[in-house]
């Protein structure tokens, strides 16, 4: 019988993996109240192309420098990586950083990293290409049901469209739809394509199209009124959450079951709520945060099927590094 390429939990590679990837939840978390100090001096097209372009030479001087054996990919490939760079990266931010100019980053720390399994979920489901069991469509309504919640409780004032926090709630919506596409579409699109390169190519092309419409609104900056704490979230953002994460996520992957990466990914939210709550003073409204709490219960038990803690796929398979689910768990900066 063939052993699981999978390290044991208690190994000591296992264990470095399961750092690397809790490090990259923290990175992903604490990117929503960073951004949102950036936004606050920058236009969010600005912001996001300073972050993404810094992320995207980093990536690129990263995959120059690690000299390791990686397959050749034709040029086909970086086409179809370069699209899903547009979709995942471009489309995907967007939508981040238009909704963080309108909403707390606390709202986008929930919407975003939870509702994204969830939409992927309903359309895998809705498709048949997943089974629908009992659990798992329990999951998906209890998730609804909190989602619902989540963006009613959104009151007083702030309930009006334009320029309000709910406004902002719904564009997060939508970045959530674009991750949760790319996640969709790049299982086909990117498979026998070695993530490490998939990614730095579509972050390379996504930072491009962000430029590309941030051109309107970089000569209205006053480069000179950013405080210095405003660059210093642009250095950490570009560092840590876009290049870093990257990295300690693909190392993490080398040992760490898919499924268990796509399980850690619902520590984002903790992170996420800890740095809007510590650094922003920012809060929930009781009714959004037991919609948060009932969104990510249902969430976490539609993507578990209630199996949490147990591995989902074939004990024996072993995971290489062009395999089409890693490239499919491969997330786009949070």
């Amino acid at each position: 019988m063939q052993r699981s390429s999978y390290a044991s939990p208690h190994e000591p590679n296992s264990q470095m993996a399961y750092l690397y990837l809790l490090t990259t939840m923290a990175f992903f978390g604490s990117a929503f109240a960073s951004s949102k100090m950036v936004v606050g001096e920058l236009p969010h097209q600005v912001a996001a192309v300073l972050r993404f372009g810094g992320g995207a030479l980093i990536l690129i001087l990263a995959m120059l420098m690690i000299r390791t054996r990686r397959p050749k990919i034709t040029r086909a490939n970086v086409f179809r990586a370069g699209l899903l760079g547009l979709l995942g990266v471009f489309g995907y931010n967007f939508f981040f950083f238009w909704g963080l100019s309108l909403a707390p980053s606390l709202d986008g720390a929930i919407i975003v990293p939870v509702m994204s399994p969830v939409l992927t979920t309903i359309f895998l489901v809705a498709t048949k290409k997943e089974t629908a069991s009992p659990v798992r469509i329990a999951g998906l309504i209890i998730a609804v049901i909190g989602a619902t919640l989540f963006f009613v409780s959104v009151g007083g004032a702030e309930t009006t469209l334009t320029g309000s926090r709910l406004a902002g709630d719904l564009v997060f919506l939508l970045g959530a739809v674009s991750w949760a596409a790319y996640t969709i579409i790049s299982k086909k699109v990117l498979t026998g394509v070695e993530p490490f390169q998939a990614t730095t190519i579509g972050t390379a092309v996504g930072a491009l199209a962000l430029l590309l419409i941030s051109i309107p609104s970089i000569p209205d900056v006053n480069w000179t009124s950013v405080s210095g704490l405003g660059w210093a979230n642009v250095i950490y953002l570009a560092i840590g959450p876009t290049a870093l994460a990257y990295l300690f996520y693909y190392r993490g992957l080398k040992t760490v079951a898919p499924s268990t990466a796509t399980i850690m990914m619902f520590a984002v939210p903790i992170f996420g709520t800890l740095c809007a709550t510590l650094f922003l003073g920012e809060s929930f409204t009781k009714g959004q945060l037991l919609g948060a709490l009932i969104t990510i219960a249902g969430a976490l038990l539609a993507v578990t099927q209630g199996n949490l803690g147990k591995r989902h796929e074939q004990p024996h398979a072993e995971l290489k590094p062009d395999d089409a689910s890693l490239n499919q768990r491969y997330p786009i900066q949070k």
